[in-house]
């Protein structure tokens, strides 16, 4: 059973979808193999389609078991719009404890689209995408101080 705040953070996670077959709370990462695999994801090309799908132009990445997992995540988990990622970003701001490891994962996804979309902006909403990545980025890094006993200063 999934804890309110975690639920809280990332609600698609834990909605069970009639159109799909994505499990409730999927995890793309449950190794150092999946860990270098989501980087190669990452540093592959990515396409965001005008609905925000994202999708991984490479062929042979887009047909392994893991890049399905990986589009599930980026695009029915994750928030795409402003709102809803300054949402999770407030919703960070006030998480009392450490990320549990999906949390995580899905935060650093969201940062990841976050700077994808501030380098295709332009102008005010290249701004707005800045500061979204920011905010991501600072709780990223609270976290990280927190889970390696350190104080945080922000």
């Amino acid at each position: 059973m999934p804890s309110f705040l975690t639920a809280l953070l990332f609600p698609a996670a834990h909605r069970p979808k009639k159109s799909s077959s994505m499990p409730l709370n999927p995890v793309l990462q449950s190794s150092l193999e999946d860990v270098e695999l989501l980087y190669e994801f990452l540093l592959a090309e990515l396409e965001i389609g005008p609905d925000l799908k994202i999708s991984i132009k490479d062929e042979e990445l887009a047909s392994l078991r893991k890049a399905s997992a990986f589009r599930t995540i980026c695009n029915d988990v994750i928030p795409k719009r402003i709102p809803d990622i300054r949402r999770l970003s407030a919703t960070l701001s006030r998480h009392p404890g450490i990320l549990q490891k999906e949390d995580f994962e899905r935060t650093v996804l969201t940062l990841a689209y976050a700077a994808y979309r501030t380098a295709l902006s332009q102008g005010h909403q290249k701004d707005i995408w800045a500061q979204s990545l920011l905010s991501l980025f600072q709780a990223l890094r609270h976290d990280l101080m927190r889970s390696s006993g350190s104080r945080v200063s922000l």
